[in-house]
């Protein structure tokens, strides 16, 4: 017999990234669905699964097949029967998931925004010529260097705490992390400057905590209803399909923030040149109801307007 709820007996196992954010993710899901459905925490297994991406560090994502790498061992592990849901950052999220898998079910959205983090507390502004910025994200290299060409980017992967010790070390002066993360981590003492979205427009999805599970799987889609967040939904629905139809992926720099006034949906996006020689932006609003239609359309301007090679590496 099945059991409509997790017991101590049959918990309910959920998979996860072993980083220190991707288990905080991992114990808010739990929290939630605790409060939820009035479950104790025995009625719950966190299992930490190990993804290639988290294995390789020493190599640029791009040099090792791009956003499922954090995703697929895990999306095996659902598939198999091993766990029963997967928690996610959504802006590591491929825009489709494998045949039997669906991703449904979203937690409040956290703060979007980029942190600048320099370990004196310096702004973005006060980096003086030529100095060294660390990220991994193609995205912020980009935005970086369409703003500041002078400065020189190196590669910078690793968990919070990891990219942080490389600036202990002198890999580099300053780096980047998402607000939300160290919101949810908890790490008040790290001394940051946010980015106004306007100055820097995030990664789609940024901020966002998805939940991944069979997709004949009814007994947990209807744990899962009550925690689901409706206004993170329809903001992701623009911002995926306007990510799928420009079929992103980690080798291309695209940015993308949706926002709800009433009923009324606006989205801003932009693309990049991978060097930051040239951005393009583009800006249009709709019902909410036609948040994915919108999304789309814009990735459409954008790829019409884009010339030839504009995704393509140069040097």
């Amino acid at each position: 017999m099945t059991h409509p709820h997790p017991t101590p007996k049959a918990p309910l196992r959920i998979g996860t990234r072993g980083s220190p954010l991707a288990l905080a993710q991992a114990v808010e899901t739990r929290a939630r669905l605790m409060q939820a459905h009035g479950l104790e925490e025995d009625c719950f297994e966190v299992v930490v699964i190990k993804t290639t991406g988290d294995r390789v560090q020493d190599r640029p994502l791009k040099e090792i097949g791009g956003k499922g790498l954090f995703t697929k061992e895990i999306e095996e592990a659902m598939l198999d029967g091993s766990i029963d849901i997967a928690v996610h950052s959504m802006k590591d999220m491929p825009v489709t998931q494998p045949e039997g898998l669906t991703l449904g079910t979203y937690l409040p959205r956290e703060d979007v925004r980029d942190a600048f983090i320099q370990l004196d507390g310096k702004a973005l502004q006060d980096l003086g010529e030529g100095a060294v910025v660390g990220t991994s994200s193609l995205r912020r290299r980009a935005q970086l260097l369409f703003k500041r060409p002078d400065l020189k980017v190196v590669e910078f992967r690793g968990n919070v705490q990891t990219r942080l010790r490389k600036l202990r070390e002198g890999v580099a002066e300053a780096t980047f992390l998402a607000s939300a993360g160290l919101n949810r981590l908890g790490m008040a003492e790290v001394p940051r400057r946010e980015i106004a979205a306007d100055v820097m427009l995030p990664a789609v999805a940024q901020g966002a905590i998805g939940i991944e599970r069979r997709e004949d799987d009814s007994r947990v889609a209807s744990l899962l209803e009550p925690i689901h967040d409706v206004v993170t939904g329809q903001r992701l629905a623009a911002e995926r399909a306007y990510l799928t139809a420009l079929d992103g992926s980690c080798e291309t720099p695209i940015a993308g923030l949706a926002t709800l006034d009433g009923a009324t949906l606006t989205l801003r996006a932009e693309i990049l040149r991978p060097d930051g020689s040239d951005r393009l932006e583009e800006t249009g609003s709709a019902p909410i109801e036609d948040g994915a239609n919108l999304g789309r359309e814009i990735a459409q301007e954008l790829l019409a307007r884009a010339p030839e090679g504009f995704f393509d590496w140069r040097g």
